[in-house]
């Protein structure tokens, strides 16, 4: 508390000794902070500008997509993968591939780009998404274990109607009717919790239970 009692004179005297022993750190300091603070906002700008070209190559991926024009899609997919990885729009891409690849029916060229959601997407629902659609399109490539696979340990949150519907359709194809029909059951229970259609899971239902029933003839033969 000393500089309490100092002289006006004394005082300035003290300010500017002060300033020449840190008047260099001091003015360090201020030049390291605009730059700072420059850089920032350089950055912010910056990813906002990179935001704005993704959302607007989304749009005309999306577009392309709606008009059928698979070439163009494709090829702002690939774009949008190499030079948004790191926006949500690179997942898009991604799930953008796999369904071009299921329409020019090339199963195996799906697998990777939605094993890529599925494991990589920091959404949780596009993860759930991708892994869904993995598993329907190993079903229908015959591989239905690895479907079974692929959806096992999965946190299915809001999707468990429509994980039950799936892990039915491969118990159905590997022929394990009653753990299809279980899975169909529980599919249905849970048909108001995500965008499971319950008339369909019905037709399954009934459509086990034909083949479970007995033929005619055999009840007949069965008969004394």
């Amino acid at each position: 508390m000393a500089e309490d009692y100092l002289t006006d004179d004394e005082q300035v005297e003290a300010v500017k000794r002060w300033t020449a022993e840190n008047g260099l750190w001091v003015l360090g300091g201020i030049v390291i902070g605009a730059v700072l603070l420059f850089g920032w906002r350089y950055y912010e700008s910056y990813r906002n500008e990179h935001a704005l070209k993704a959302a607007a190559q989304f749009g005309d991926m999306t577009a392309a997509l709606d008009r059928g024009d698979r070439v163009v899609a494709r090829r702002i997919a690939d774009g949008l993968i190499r030079d948004y990885s790191n926006t949500p729009y690179a997942d898009q891409a991604e799930l953008a591939r796999a369904r071009l690849s299921v329409e020019a029916n090339d199963l195996a060229g799906a697998v990777a780009p939605l094993t890529a959601v599925m494991s990589g997407s920091s959404d949780e629902e596009l993860r759930n998404i991708a892994r869904l659609r993995l598993a329907r399109v190993l079903i229908d490539q015959g591989k239905a274990d690895a479907a079974l696979s692929a959806l096992a340990d999965a946190k299915a949150g809001a999707f468990a109607g429509r994980y039950h519907e799936v892990r039915g359709d491969a118990l159905y194809a590997k022929k394990d009717l009653g753990g299809a029909l279980t899975e169909y059951k529980s599919a249905l229970a849970a048909s108001e919790a995500h965008g499971v259609d319950a008339g369909l899971l019905q037709l399954k239902i009934a459509d086990i239970g034909a083949l479970a029933a007995p033929a005619p003839g055999a009840t007949a033969k069965a008969t004394p």
